[in-house]
């Protein structure tokens, strides 16, 4: 497991009974995760906790906030930056365990000595969007949510990173992906976070079990002569990281040659030696 460790503004305090407590900035959240089947006290009675996400049992949930909590903040990691804000369904905008990828994508384009083309798919609010960026990546980001896009925006603004070529795309990926093939346009990176189920920007329907090996074999057309690396970074519940090493080698490998790796991401506890998992990821990698 690749463990997000080198955080100085995050930091994951404790996990109990369903819920983790965790230090954003200097905000503190008690959330729920479903990982967190184990029991180590009740994180509920914290006196630091600023607000309290509470799940209904007919779906979804609410913030209790116990204390005055700003609308949005800042947190940084290295010498990115992100907004925070709580969103509806738990959610913060970010999710931290996503640094190992970070650090990855960093290190292989400042490495290539080569300007590197990047494609994040599914890209949300942007965090691997600004690491490739920073590392001086250009980059297109497609999301089919305005908002999540227009968050990326504001990642990118607060990082100081405006004037760095980036493209942002409100659209389906799929569909995005073949009206690029049919453009000709290559990228020499592409990054996916897919989600178990989902909809387009026009209703169409994802299901990742369906339709992951089809985009996957999509995006094999879309790289350029000479690829740095593809990810493929997952949450879904069930799903082994040793099925995405499997669909990268019946793909990327056949092609291009290079490796595969796989395996999950977590973070640390600071309060015990336990460590929560996070995910699942899939990297090829040219290896040149």
């Amino acid at each position: 497991m690749k463990l997000a460790d080198k955080w100085h503004d995050y930091e994951l305090l404790d996990c109990s009974n369903g819920e983790k407590l965790e230090r954003w900035g200097d905000i503190y959240l008690l959330r729920p995760d479903p990982q967190v089947i184990w029991e180590h006290g009740n994180l509920a009675k914290d006196p630091r906790i600023h607000a309290h996400y509470h799940r209904s049992n007919k779906g979804g949930g609410y913030w209790e906030n116990l204390k005055k909590t700003p609308e949005s903040w800042e947190i940084h990691y290295r010498d990115l930056t992100f907004r925070i804000k709580q969103m509806g369904f738990k959610h913060t905008g970010l999710f931290p365990e996503q640094a190992v990828n970070w650090d990855y994508m960093m290190d292989r384009i400042k490495k290539s000595g080569r300007d590197i083309k990047v494609l994040n798919l599914f890209a949300y609010t942007g965090g691997a969007s600004v690491a490739c960026l920073k590392a001086g990546a250009s980059v297109v980001h497609v999301d089919s949510s305005r908002g999540m896009v227009d968050w990326c925006k504001e990642n990118v603004k607060a990082s100081g990173l405006s004037d760095c070529p980036i493209r942002y795309i409100v659209d389906d990926v799929v569909k995005f992906v073949k009206r690029e093939i049919r453009r000709g346009h290559h990228y020499d990176a592409i990054i996916m976070d897919p989600p178990s189920y989902g909809r387009g920007a026009n209703g169409e329907v994802w299901d990742i079990e369906k339709d992951l090996a089809p985009l996957l074999s999509l995006c094999v057309e879309l790289l350029s002569e000479q690829p740095l690396f593809l990810l493929i970074n997952s949450y879904t519940t069930g799903l082994s990281s040793k099925v995405l090493e499997n669909l990268l080698s019946l793909t990327v490998v056949l092609k291009f040659g290079g490796t595969v790796s796989s395996g999950e991401v977590g973070l640390p506890i600071t309060d015990s030696s336990l460590v929560l998992p996070c995910g699942i990821y899939g990297r090829w990698d040219c290896h040149e």
